[in-house]
């Protein structure tokens, strides 16, 4: 057995095995996708471009993220690993573009971080605000980073369970609002919404690309492959569960957002802070504060998820020698890949308190960070799409349906793609992909390195 190899049986019988159930495995991929903070950031700017055919162009964007999700189950169901979506790539189209893969996800969780972190400043503030209080945002990135690190690295299980309980609270505060508003309406059936009234298809296509990107993230559940319970089926029903649980979530909130600020004065993706001016409108001002302290907790625990799921990547990368041998470590009590966790808490406080100093709010950084962290995601869904097939076809189970379904699904995929960098949007959103192509040819430059000193050093064994 090589020493690639013997690194990687090594560290998988070293992570805590077989202790996830299946609702702590979804709350994975629920908080990952951070789904309160959606109403607020997501659905205005959809409603900006679609109008009253915002519900109908999330679900279509449930139905894309779905057939993606159903090319990683392709996957998930007969292999499980925490390398996730890069050893998912690896097993189809090889070691090089898998490397690609994992190094744009790496990138993806990293930015992540930085941009949720940014979403808890600024909910925190808000929350802070009812009590006349502002905190350095400086500060509180800290505090969340260096908190939501010690979460990841005491133990999965605590973290899962956190993580639930914290999204629980928040997703059920923001339903019960909704419901409300729903009851208060006079017109309980918007036939403007569900005509489609003032919708076209052109509109409906630019919407289509902020509602994909509503669910980046949803596939982190596949980085619990050595820590889920029953993962052949564990995983790929937390894949499509999660798309399902938070899309219809998504639905609701924006048929009920769109309903409840219709005749107001302030248009839906006008308002600062459209959930808060709903409980106003609705005689229930206090649910603001809670929907607000249930997004701080919502983005803290997005925080946890990236970091568990970034790390599980960089453990992985690390066990086959892309990475430095150290980086892979795993504590011998915790049984989490306790470096790669720091690494990356360290890398997204530089990121963070830098875009800080630049003189960036925090809103900017959500939105600087988190676009950058969303071409890393789309390109391992299309690379996943394009490896099914040819995965499928080395196992002898290629069918002519599988074919069509991944032609289908890339074409679909490739909206939000070329709908992210083209037209390019204005500075400084107009340099974002051209960080995220630095980043992937940095990692090109890496790799052929590694692969010099790997064929000098088998040269010189040789030798010997």
């Amino acid at each position: 057995m090589n020493e690639a190899n013997k690194n990687m049986v090594h560290e998988k019988s070293k992570l805590k095995a077989n202790c996830l159930s299946f609702v702590e495995v979804l709350a994975q991929s629920i908080s990952n996708i951070a789904p309160s903070a959606v109403p607020v950031l997501v659905i205005p700017a959809v409603f900006a471009l679609t109008g009253n055919g915002t519900w109908l162009t999330l679900v279509f964007a449930i139905v894309v993220v779905a057939l993606v999700g159903h090319h990683i189950n392709q996957f998930a169901s007969r292999s499980s690993s925490p390398g996730a979506l890069y050893t998912f790539v690896s097993e189809g189209l090889g070691s090089f573009p898998g490397y690609i893969a994992g190094c744009a996800l790496i990138f993806a969780y990293m930015l992540d971080i930085s941009a949720v972190t940014a979403g808890f400043a600024n909910y925190f503030n808000i929350t802070a605000g009812y009590l006349g209080l502002h905190i350095s945002p400086k500060i509180l990135f800290l505090v969340c980073i260096i908190s939501a690190c010690i979460m990841a690295y005491k133990d999965v299980q605590i973290s899962a369970k956190t993580m639930l309980i914290f999204e629980a609270i928040s997703l059920s505060t923001v339903l019960i609002l909704l419901i409300i508003v729903f009851i208060n309406s006079n017109h309980k059936f918007d036939m403007q919404q569900l005509s489609l009234q003032g919708t076209s298809i052109s509109s409906m296509r630019m919407g289509l690309v902020l509602s994909f990107l509503a669910f980046v993230g949803f596939e982190a559940a596949t980085t619990l492959g050595h820590e889920a319970k029953n993962p052949l089926k564990t995983i790929p029903r937390a894949v499509i569960g999660s798309v399902l649980f938070v899309g219809i979530f998504f639905v609701i909130s924006a048929y009920c957002e769109i309903l409840g600020f219709s005749g107001s004065e302030t248009a839906l993706n006008e308002s600062a802070s459209p959930l808060s001016e709903l409980a106003d409108m609705n005689g229930v001002g206090f649910l603001g504060i809670i929907i607000s302290i249930g997004a701080t907790l919502s983005c803290w625990s997005c925080v946890i998820a990236c970091l568990i799921s970034g790390a599980r990547i960089i453990l992985t990368m690390g066990s086959k020698n892309y990475l430095p041998k150290a980086i892979a470590r795993i504590h011998k009590d915790n049984k989490t890949p306790y470096v790669a966790i720091f690494v990356l808490t360290a890398i997204a406080c530089i990121i963070t308190l830098a875009l800080s100093i630049f003189g960036l709010d925090a809103i900017t950084i959500f939105s600087i960070a988190g676009t950058i962290a969303t071409f890393g995601f789309l390109v391992n869904y299309a690379m996943i799409v394009i490896s099914a097939p040819v995965y499928l076809y080395k196992r002898k189970e290629l069918k002519p349906i599988h074919i069509v379904v991944s032609i289908i699904t890339f074409l679909l995929v490739l909206i939000p793609i070329i709908g992210s960098v083209y037209p390019l949007p204005a500075y400084p959103f107009s340099l974002l992909p051209f960080i995220f192509m630095a980043w992937i040819l940095i990692a090109v430059l890496w790799f052929m390195i590694n692969k010099k000193k790997s064929a000098a050093q088998s040269r010189g064994f040789a030798a010997e």
